[in-house]
């Protein structure tokens, strides 16, 4: 044990022991409450606590929609403290860190000091530390080097904020942590008023995106800021009464009402001195200084915006489907799998996360990546495919991320841009992610995490402005698992998950075999193309090679039948035995169904494929098509409860 250490502990025991402590008052009651209330021995000397695999993930489903809302102002703040040492946390109410950013140079020491994805800061076992005390007193704070109760942590220093949802409770934690810093505790003030800031803001667009349809009262002291920075946000319903609110404006009425009656529920106009029919009179379009409003306990001024709820939609006389873009329209014809697929992947075409696309190979996979692109913002700009499986390890960094003039043995006199330089402004598609090497993954978490890239032989990064989509049709849990791929980069890629379903499980093959024939002139009839054998026989055959093997066997057929109608003996000789019952087995999908041809009830259908695979919901996943995070949230919407889970 190191001296600093063992005075450390000393100083631990005289003030369990009740002697003055010269520590912050929350730093000595949480130093009390260790080892009161938690039995923690302040001899100890923990390692950090890393919650699996599993649990980390059911960590992250409870919340999956805050994080997508509040993944853009935790990459934000950590752009602004990029290159001081600091790594960036976002926790639970329970203290489990669900999303990470750092360094990945420092990867190793990040993990050994718990400054880690799945690390569990609760105060209960870790002792005091930024996330725990901030979680069990609901406040921001600094808890620098010595203040840790545990005597491992003495060289770290942590700041945090609570992040509150809605309805006033404890939603996350946000902290930002070093492995080293300034003595002088004075030294994190800042950091602490950055995470404070940023905690702000993602309660106020958690609240903005769960309250969308709902009206939003904008409150803020400044005249100048009123419209851009508000203090006070609440959502109120069509009668006025307050549904959700920022933690900021639950602390003011507690200050100006002490022992008044909670928030939620209450009618606006019994707080200040308007009512509901007044909110129209706050929009944006009013001059800001006739929109003021007066506090009724203390009198205090604020200046208003009102954000109407948004038009309903005009009823249609039928209901229709959606309307999707032109690019993925062409992608299928009335198969409900890929309907489902396409219909999600339209929601995502321009948002800032990154895109996973998960299938057997020769689904498709570009296919949807090159969709994506050409329906969003980003038409136009560089559609940048990267095969991750052909390019050898020797030179994939070069590729990537390009290099210097002279930077190593035979590189170019000119240097190299790099694919994701070259993607800069479009889409980088990086197929057949799974077969990266480690190394080359460590760089490409840093290039996803902070949106810049240095190439080969170059000390200053240059920023890029990239949407990543990613595909692979290996499971990447189990090559994570198996050490083969990063945990994290995993998680900073799987931001949203496309199941592309296998050719043998799609309802539109006679349409799909009628696209490829009619590209190359052929007639778009089948019957006028194909002999009714032909035909049956590519609608029995399983296609293990998906839309690339079905390709494969229409340029073949083509090329042996000529200009003439193609039939069975034109076709390759595994699909004609297919069509004899002979060669493939079955790959027929196991679609619960409830033993007619109907298929069965939605709950009846996820529970009949989850027994099939003994509750193995990653098996049953895979047996449906969809993502193993999507089988969970139905399994909750629909109330399905695993066995050994209903006592």
């Amino acid at each position: 044990m190191r001296q600093e250490q063992a005075a450390h502990i000393d100083e631990l025991v005289r003030a369990a022991a009740g002697q003055a402590s010269r520590r912050d008052a929350v730093i000595r009651q949480s130093w009390l409450r260790c080892v009161g209330e938690h039995k923690l021995d302040p001899v100890a000397l923990r390692d950090p606590c890393i919650v699996t695999h599993g649990l980390l993930r059911e960590h992250q489903d409870a919340m999956d929609e805050f994080l997508h809302t509040a993944r853009y102002g935790v990459e934000t703040l950590y752009r602004q403290v990029a290159g001081l040492g600091y790594v960036l946390l976002l926790t639970d109410a329970k203290g489990v860190t669900v999303d990470f950013i750092g360094d990945p140079t420092f990867d190793n020491n990040l993990m050994r000091a718990g400054l880690y994805l799945g690390a569990d800061w609760n105060e209960r076992h870790a002792g005091t530390c930024a996330v725990g005390t901030c979680i069990a007193t609901g406040e921001p704070l600094i808890v620098h080097q010595t203040d840790h109760f545990d005597a491992t942590h003495i060289p770290l220093t942590c700041t945090a904020a609570p992040v509150f949802d809605p309805g006033g409770a404890l939603a996350a934690v946000l902290d930002i942590s070093a492995l080293r810093s300034p003595e002088p505790k004075e030294s994190q003030f800042l950091a602490l008023q950055l995470v404070k800031a940023f905690a702000h803001k993602i309660e106020i667009a958690n609240l903005l995106n769960r309250f969308r349809n709902q009206w939003i009262l904008k409150l803020s002291a400044s005249f100048e800021f009123a419209d851009i920075d508000p203090d006070l946000v609440l959502a109120l319903d069509a009668a006025g009464r307050i549904i959700g609110f920022n933690n900021r404006a639950r602390l003011l009425v507690e200050h100006e009402r002490p022992g008044g009656a909670p928030l939620l529920g209450r009618p606006v106009g019994e707080l200040f001195d308007f009512g509901v029919d007044d909110l129209p009179r706050f929009v944006r379009s009013r001059p800001t200084a006739q929109r003021t409003v007066r506090l009724l306990a203390g009198g205090v001024l604020f200046f208003a915006q009102s954000l109407p709820p948004p038009a309903p939609a005009p009823t249609p006389a039928a209901a229709t489907a959606p309307v999707l873009p032109k690019p993925l329209q062409a992608l299928f014809r009335g198969d409900a799998l890929m309907r489902d697929v396409v219909t999600r992947a339209a929601k995502l075409v321009d948002t800032r996360m990154s895109l996973l696309i998960h299938g057997e190979t020769g689904t498709g996979k570009e296919h949807l990546a090159k969709a994506l692109h050409a329906a969003s913002a980003r038409a136009g700009r560089p559609f940048v495919a990267v095969n991750c499986a052909a390019l050898p390890e020797t030179l994939i960094e070069a590729e990537l991320f390009g290099y210097e003039a002279g930077s190593f043995t035979g590189a170019s006199g000119k240097g190299r841009k790099g694919l994701i330089i070259e993607a800069d402004g479009g889409t980088l598609f990086l197929d057949e992610i799974g077969d990266m090497p480690l190394a080359s993954q460590t760089r490409l978490l840093r290039v996803l995490a902070e949106r810049e890239v240095t190439p080969v032989g170059r000390t200053r990064p240059i920023a890029v402005d990239i949407r990543v989509i990613a595909a692979t049709h290996r499971d990447l849990v189990e090559a994570v698992k198996a050490g083969r791929f990063r945990e994290d980069l995993y998680f900073r890629l799987n931001a949203a998950v496309l199941n592309l379903p296998a050719l043998r499980r799609r309802a539109d093959l006679d349409w799909l075999i009628g696209e490829l024939l009619a590209r190359d002139g052929w007639d778009a009839e089948l019957g006028d193309s194909l002999s009714p054998a032909a035909l049956n026989a590519l609608r029995a055959y399983p296609w293990p090679g998906n839309i690339r093997e079905l390709i494969n066997a229409l340029d073949y057929a083509r090329a042996v039948a000529g200009r003439g109608m193609i039939g069975l003996e034109d076709l390759p000789d595994a699909v004609r035995r297919a069509a004899h019952g002979d060669g493939w087995p079955s790959f027929a999908a196991a679609v619960p169904t409830t033993g007619d041809s109907a298929p069965a009830h939605p709950a009846e259908a996820l529970e009949a494929a989850l027994r099939a695979r003994h509750w193995n919901v990653s098996a049953a996943a895979r047996d449906l098509g969809i993502d193993r995070t999507t089988v969970h949230r139905r399994m909750r919407r629909l109330g399905i409860v695993p066995p050994h889970r209903r006592d």
